[in-house]
């Protein structure tokens, strides 16, 4: 399993007969201490739990041998009876991490509980995919449907619980999910930082770009947005880009892709003295 784990990280294991007791022990007790991470889904389309089992090749040693699934509905055998008693998730064990799929229905009691009891139980939240993170095409919904008219107002989960990390996205892509979990278990908090400054981000719209980009003169032309946006609605026209609102989902990928969306002007200010 080491060899497994650390061909994944890149580095090169040791041959059995040069590994010393002390780094036997040493592996020994990484091992019994393995991150707790838990999976919730509240309101959107598990495409991002999808993203996440597309991660054919690494997916065994990253989600059986370097962490421990300890809750979740589709990546841990644990069943919580809430259909007949709606608090049961009142059990929830304790987690370093726990990825929250889709953004929280207001009139969702069991999902307003189960996000709740998730801050309480976690180290970490991190808020996995746009709905989760800024709302994205849940934005829409009217309510109204079906199954339950009642349910008709959604909001990222920032908007209730204070989030540790959002991973944007619509799916996150598989390597982005991978190397997130590996980073924390690393506590590489460098790698994480641009996470960690997306947190307060919960308002998406592709206009991002041309109010915070193009209009403050920051846009390079160099076209990510529009490659990076997953409903195609970004467009390159004379070297700057132009939103179709009809397909634009609010997402905010393209924004938050954009390397100058980062243009640290208030830092450069200070530098100046201005």
């Amino acid at each position: 399993m080491l060899a497994r784990i650390k061909e994944f990280l890149g580095m090169e294991a040791k041959p059995k007969e040069e590994a010393s007791q002390q780094e036997v022990e040493k592996v020994a007790e990484e091992e019994k201490a393995k991150p707790r991470i838990g999976y919730i889904h509240l309101s959107g389309c598990t495409g991002d739990a999808m993203s996440l089992t597309e991660n054919y090749d690494i997916l065994a040693p990253l989600l059986t041998e370097m962490v421990d699934i300890v809750y979740g509905q589709t990546l841990a055998d644990v069943w919580y009876d809430v259909e007949n008693n709606p608090y049961a998730i009142d059990d929830m064990p304790e987690m370093d991490l726990v990825l929250i799929e889709g953004s929280v229905c207001l009139q969702d009691e069991h999902s307003m509980h189960e996000l709740l009891k998730a801050r309480e139980k976690a180290g970490l939240v991190v808020a996995f995919g746009s709905c989760a993170a800024t709302g994205c095409f849940t934005r829409y919904s009217r309510g109204g449907q079906q199954a339950n008219p009642r349910h008709e107002s959604f909001v990222p989960i920032a908007d209730i619980i204070k989030v540790d990390l959002a991973m944007p996205g619509c799916p996150p892509s598989p390597e982005i999910i991978a190397k997130t979990v590996v980073a924390v278990i690393n506590g590489d908090m460098d790698y994480l930082q641009p996470m960690m400054d997306l947190v307060g981000y919960t308002e998406a719209c592709g206009c991002d770009l041309q109010l915070k980009v193009v209009n403050q003169a920051l846009c390079i032309g160099c076209g990510t947005c529009a490659m990076s946006c997953q409903t195609r609605a970004v467009t390159m026209t004379n070297g700057r880009p132009e939103v179709n609102s009809d397909r634009c989902i609010k997402c905010g990928i393209c924004y938050i892709q954009c390397p100058r969306s980062w243009w640290p002007a208030d830092r450069i200010k200070q530098d100046l003295g201005l």
